[in-house]
């Protein structure tokens, strides 16, 4: 009989499992892939890899077109240098010293390049007898990651470089460099910091700002603001305060410049503030040098003249805006002159010197006292009502009255004439309180020096001498606008037929209508207020010019120009003559004579002696004006090598009427002769005073009778008439 066997086997589960087992592969494909990352299944003992199209696709390639893989085929195209590493990183692995293989390696892409991907796996089962048998891995394309990390890292090391070039510069550089938090502790000194504050940075890491970096105000001693504290509240760049002094550690001060600047991030947060400062101690010192030379008189350390202006100005406008009361004293020595002829211009200076000592003792430290320049003095005495200042002003009178200068065996009195006024709100301006302080001065000379005499509104002194602070703004403007013209006077030659013509050169202003005025009437306030030697400048370079240009110079033997007494005892006046003498020559020089008043070569004798000297041998005579009109003596003409004397017009005059003047006038005559010197009358009037003096043997005349003045131009054309 035919028989069958059934055999019945319930699969549910496994079915169940199998089903179960599926979905999970089907959500891990789905997680794989949601991941973007490449799988592979390598089966060690037979080398079969197993790869996802992801995979292949990080590579360049399909599933399709790649066909079987094999682990030959990932080490063919795997980059040379990471192949030995990742080869012992899956010897570890498969040997249970790693949990999981993880490698980054460099993979040949299809077209060429290399791609860099993270390989990660875990050994999944091994055979029977423990060998591994299937890995299971992923892949990552990380070749952008690298990308930015290498830019990254190259961007760090760029930073670190500049980092270290910023510390080693900030180390290296000249000026002080220190860096707090964004609270204001410090966080970095550079040497030259640690150097100045006298703080290292290790011991100043974390310390007040001002606790390391402790500066002042210079002139106050008070602390000055603190730079970082402004910088923080601001947010901006801040300089020092000017003035400040960084007192170090061990008290050593700088004069220290710069500024402290916030630290920010890229949103703009204070991230702290970085202050650099450099040591300016020298410079400081210099400028202050040059400041205070720029400002004091070298020989006596007083304040100078434009400093004085200053002060004047800021106290007139102090009294003017705050109806205060100060005094202004004008200071001037009466036998400053006798000393300095006497025992020459260096002891001189030393009387000045002593003076200034002196007057500082009389005053207090605030009161401004100056050197005006020559023999004056200024003082300023601030908050000081007039009669105050009297009394301080009758003090250094009576200070001076009781003091001698001494040199070697010789005792001079001195003296001081002090001219006072007061500073107020009357006053408009400077220039104003200085002339009433000036011809104060000058009214307490006149009155006999040595003494004090107080400006008031009525007083009679300066309404006398009014007319001649008025006259010193139309010389500015004549010297400026050529408001004077030059006239000439012929001197008549008579002992003989002279070579060419004599002439003496006269001053004369213009009015605005025509009219001119005599220099009588102007020339005692150029010499009153030092004008006059801008005016002996204006007219010797105007009458060396018309010599220079005539067609004919032959035809004026000498032309003489007065100078004043202050124009011989002015060196800068005498380096400018020379400078002029030397830029025409000889030629002009030869026809020049320069007319010198005995007072004033005999009030300046050593430096007229020096003068006349040096323009002689530059080929400029020289002639001794008013010879007699003061207390001369015939001894001072061997110092004074001139070549005319002029006698003085008071013996002149009379000289017929009067033995006394006709012996005077022989005796200068016979001196003249025998010292091989020429003579010249003046104001000579009438024809019997013209042979008298042709019967004594004068050399040469002038005065009305032979020529009246008139434009020097005249001078040629007279001649040319004459001729005709």
């Amino acid at each position: 009989p035919v028989r069958s066997l059934a055999v019945v086997e319930d699969v549910t589960l496994r079915r169940r499992a199998e089903r179960e087992l599926e979905r999970e592969h089907e959500r891990l494909r789905n997680l794989i892939e949601g991941t973007n990352a490449g799988t592979w299944e390598w089966n060690v003992q037979t080398d079969e890899v197993i790869v996802n199209p992801r995979w292949a696709a990080i590579l360049g390639w399909s599933v399709e077109e790649l066909g079987a893989v094999t682990n030959q085929f990932r080490a063919d195209i795997a980059h040379p240098d990471e192949l030995p590493h990742t080869r012992t990183l899956l010897r570890q692995h498969f040997a249970g010293r790693s949990g999981a293989y993880v490698a980054e390696v460099r993979l040949r892409h299809r077209e060429g390049h290399w791609i860099w991907v993270e390989d990660r796996g875990r050994l999944i089962t091994r055979t029977a007898d423990g060998r591994p048998e299937w890995v299971f891995g992923v892949h990552f394309d990380i070749t952008e990651r690298k990308r930015r990390d290498e830019a990254l890292s190259r961007l760090s090391i760029e930073l670190a470089d500049q980092h270290e070039l910023m510390r080693v510069t900030l180390k290296s550089i000249g000026d002080a460099v220190i860096t707090t938090d964004a609270s204001g502790m410090v966080s970095w000194l550079n040497p030259v910091a640690e150097r100045m504050t006298g703080w290292l940075s290790s011991e100043a890491l974390g310390r007040p700002l001002l606790q390391v970096f402790h500066i002042i105000n210079e002139e106050t001693r008070e602390p000055a603001p603190d730079p970082v504290a402004a910088c923080m509240a601001e947010g901006r760049i801040v300089g020092l305060a000017q003035q400040t002094v960084l007192i170090s550690r061990d008290n050593t001060e700088y004069g220290i410049q710069d500024s402290a600047a916030p630290i920010l991030n890229a949103q703009g947060e204070m991230l702290g503030v970085v202050l650099v400062f450099h040591d300016v101690s020298e410079q400081r010192r210099l400028s202050g040098e040059m400041t205070y030379r720029a400002t004091h008189d070298a020989l006596t350390g007083l304040v100078n003249r434009a400093e004085f202006e200053t002060r004047m100005l800021r106290t007139l406008r102090h009294a003017q805006e705050n109806d205060s009361r100060h005094a202004l004293m004008y200071i001037d020595l009466d036998q400053f002159k006798l000393v300095n002829d006497a025992c020459g211009h260096a002891i001189g200076d030393q009387l000045l010197q002593q003076v200034s000592k002196l007057l500082a003792e009389a005053v207090r430290t605030r009161d401004t006292l100056a050197r005006l320049g020559g023999d004056e003095f200024a003082i300023i005495l601030e908050h000081c009502t007039m009669d105050q200042a009297s009394r301080v002003a009758q003090k250094i009178c009576d200070r001076m009255d009781d003091f001698r200068f001494i040199h070697e065996d010789r005792r001079f009195r001195i003296g001081t004439s002090i001219g006072l006024v007061p500073v107020d709100k009357r006053w408009a301006s400077t220039s104003a309180i200085q002339q009433a302080a000036d011809t104060s001065c000058y009214a307490a000379k006149e009155a006999g020096r040595n003494r004090v005499h107080a400006w008031f509104d009525t007083d009679a002194a300066m309404r006398a001498r009014s007319h001649e602070i008025q006259w010193t703004s139309r010389i500015e403007s004549s010297l400026d606008g050529d408001g004077f013209e030059l006239f000439a006077q012929r001197i008549q030659c008579l002992t003989g037929q002279a070579k060419g013509i004599h002439a003496e050169v006269l001053l004369r202003m213009r009015n605005a209508d025509g009219t001119l005025v005599q220099p009588g009437s102007f020339l005692p306030a150029a010499e009153r207020f030092h004008l006059i030697s801008r005016v002996d400048r204006w007219v010797l370079s105007r009458s060396v010019n018309w010599l220079r240009n005539l067609r004919a110079p032959d035809r004026i033997e000498s032309l003489s120009v007065n100078l004043s007494g202050q124009s011989v005892g002015d060196r800068a006046f005498h380096a400018w003559a020379y400078a002029l003498f030397a830029e025409v020559g000889v030629s002009v020089c030869s026809r020049l004579c320069l007319e010198i008043t005995e007072t004033a070569a005999v009030t300046n004798l050593a430096d007229a002696a020096v003068f006349i000297g040096q323009v002689r041998a530059a080929g400029v005579k020289v002639s001794l004006d008013d010879f007699g009109a003061g207390a001369s003596s015939f001894g001072y003409l061997k110092a004074l090598p001139v070549d005319y004397l002029k006698i003085d017009g008071q013996y002149i005059r009379n000289l017929v009427s009067d033995p006394l003047d006709d012996a005077a006038v022989r005796c200068f005559a016979d001196v003249a002769r025998l010292m091989g010197l020429k003579t010249v009358a003046e104001f000579v009037d009438n024809t019997d005073v013209l042979n008298r003096l042709q019967a004594i043997g004068v050399d040469y005349a002038q005065g009305y009778l032979l020529h009246r003045p008139e434009p020097i131009a005249g001078l040629i054309e007279a001649e040319a008439n004459s001729v005709a």
